[in-house]
């Protein structure tokens, strides 16, 4: 077989079976078509008389050397399975840097040492939403919206974006979407990977824009009188891809009600499958909504999530009649949409509510959403899988497939299902002991559950935890260590674990 048959490049050595030049080659064009974003926030800083400098520099520094790599690399190459883990793990690695170099050279005193700016910037590009910040009002309008801007661009994801408009990805283009969008298997809108690209940032710039639209009504009819142009522009930004990122100390609470109902709305539909929601918006075909089995659960899990939340808020007295219902429903939706928005201070509600909150953090949305965690579709698997072992278990002979959507789920992806959630757990564990320990190291008052909170926080891509990290806090007094810690966990959950883990087998590099 050749390298071209192998999805390589004739310019590797033999003994390696990945195209590392090639896959520098893709990472270098991304970093220099990304480094065009910075047009955003210094056009936002031109407006606000604030400096432009930090934005320029970090566009042109980022442009350079993603420039440089891919002219130190061009060539013939062919992306295959193995260069597409390769490159989706050092995109998000190269644009969280990127991300925080306007942080750095901005001077501001809140981000102005490099691993907070680097957190800055991986809670941003993975759409995490925890923050390092204290005082998010104290910061200029361009770096506020510079944050809100990241959390966009990582929502479908630099890599969807890239494959609809650089030609030269087409190859080996499956592999990234994937990657970008996992899940057990992606159902593609088109048999060209690039319209299927296309397709869905098509439609997320669409609901970024109805929703930017309603947020603006609401201001301008005076319902809600906090909601201005810049806020309403801000929040889009964060809520479509479901990152939490907002430019109030309080997220969403000084916010009226009719706009954190309709920002319910906007982050359930932001954790639907994108494709799914294309073919019921676009090509008009309501009933296949209904007849998903992902959606069903996804709506049934958020339904009773929400129920546990709001009855234990409402009959523990914390909360009462109609605001029980909006903060319940909101932090429940929020928090398992892998959102991160809040409402009101959780850390002081009934222990079932605090523990139903943690249990959410681990569901996620649907696979080919914008959202992290484990992804719904997958606990339905593994529901099916120990359905199946259980009738085995009674019956030896019987033979029974596991059926998604009425289709057979092949062996192979039961198998990659069950592996990736002990892959999940443990991380998740080893996070939170390492977490405690270096809390205890430090003299951080940061109780185990607060601990477990902030693991499965970070590694879900919910953002705000329980105790320091919670929704009226940040993570500023956490150490170097934990902070470079949870920047790892953001990345391993963006990517989903696998993407990464692979890089370290030998098996991966090597032929033979």
């Amino acid at each position: 077989m050749s390298p071209a048959e192998r999805g390589g490049s004739s310019r590797r050595p033999p003994f390696l079976a990945v195209d590392v030049v090639g896959a520098l080659h893709v990472v270098g064009t991304l970093l220099a078509y990304l480094s065009l974003s910075v047009l955003l926030p210094a056009g936002v800083a031109v407006g606000y008389g604030e400096e432009v400098w930090p934005f320029v520099a970090a566009g042109a520094i980022t442009g350079a050397i993603g420039l440089g790599v891919a002219f130190a690399t061009r060539g013939d190459h062919r992306l295959g399975v193995r260069e597409g883990f390769l490159v989706v793990s050092l995109t998000w690695l190269a644009a969280a840097a990127f991300g925080a170099l306007p942080y750095v050279l901005s001077g501001n005193p809140q981000l102005d040492r490099p691993v907070d700016a680097f957190f800055e910037g991986m809670s941003g590009f993975s759409t995490t939403g925890g923050s390092i910040v204290t005082d998010v009002e104290a910061l200029p309008r361009s770096l506020a919206i510079w944050r809100q801007f990241t959390q966009w661009l990582g929502g479908i994801g630099i890599i969807v974006l890239a494959l609809a408009v650089l030609p030269r990805l087409r190859v080996g283009g499956r592999q990234l979407l994937e990657h970008e969008m996992p899940g057990p298997e992606i159902e593609t809108l088109s048999t060209r990977i690039r319209d299927t690209a296309r397709r869905v940032w098509a439609l997320y710039i669409a609901l970024t824009a109805v929703l930017f639209g309603l947020l603006l009504a609401l201001g301008a009819t005076g319902v809600d009188e906090a909601m201005s142009p810049f806020q309403a522009f801000a929040h889009a930004l964060t809520t479509i891809p479901t990152a939490g990122f907002s430019t109030k100390s309080d997220s969403i609470e000084s916010f009226a009600p009719a706009t954190q109902w309709l920002l319910i709305l906007f982050m359930v539909l932001g954790g639907f499958n994108f494709a799914l929601m294309y073919r019921v918006l676009v090509r008009r075909q309501p009933r296949a909504l209904p007849r998903d089995a992902e959606a069903r659960l996804y709506v049934a899990l958020l339904a009773l999530g929400s129920l546990i939340v709001v009855t234990e808020v409402w009959t523990e007295d914390v909360l009462g009649g109609r605001e029980a219902v909006r903060k319940g429903i909101f932090t429940a939706v929020s928090t398992m949409t892998t959102t991160g928005f809040s409402v009101a201070d959780y850390n002081v509600w009934p222990a079932l509510a605090m523990m139903t909150l943690v249990g959410l953090m681990f569901v996620g949305g649907s696979a080919g959403s914008t959202t992290g965690s484990v992804k719904v579709v997958r606990h339905l698997l593994l529901g099916k899988i120990l359905r199946r072992e259980i009738d085995q278990t009674l019956h030896p002979e019987l033979v029974l497939p596991v059926r998604l959507n009425r289709r057979v789920v092949d062996e192979r992806t039961l198998r990659a299902i069950s592996s990736f959630i002990l892959l999940y757990v443990g991380i998740f564990v080893i996070g939170a002991a390492l977490l405690a320990i270096d809390a205890a190291r430090t003299g951080l008052a940061l109780s185990p559950f607060d601990a477990v909170s902030v693991s499965a926080s970070m590694l879900s891509n919910v953002g705000p935890a329980f105790g320091i990290g919670g929704p009226l806090g940040s993570f500023e007094p956490f150490s170097d260590f934990s902070t470079i810690l949870m920047s790892g966990l953001m990345w391993l959950g963006r990517l989903e674990i696998v993407p990464i883990v692979v890089l370290v087998s030998r098996h991966y590099w090597r032929n033979v």
